[in-house]
């Protein structure tokens, strides 16, 4: 069995700290064999009673591999 694409999510404390995580991604996707197809990031609040009591960035990365016959 061959995983051809993946989606996966992180969270993230930051924007920065999800910008630099998505670059790190770009950068060792050829050495890994995936290309990002697709990239992005959320920001995401919780409150109660008005207030922000948490937030967050959420990272989602869609990966392809490059491989699809197993070279």
């Amino acid at each position: 069995m061959l995983v051809l694409t993946r989606k996966e999510t992180f969270r993230v404390d930051s924007e920065n700290e999800g910008q630099r995580f998505i670059e790190e991604e770009k950068e060792k996707a050829a050495e890994e064999g995936y290309s990002l197809n697709k990239y992005g990031m959320t920001h995401k609040e919780k409150k109660s009673k008005g207030e922000i009591i948490d937030e967050c960035w959420i990272v989602e990365l869609n990966k392809t591999y490059d491989s699809i016959w197993g070279d």
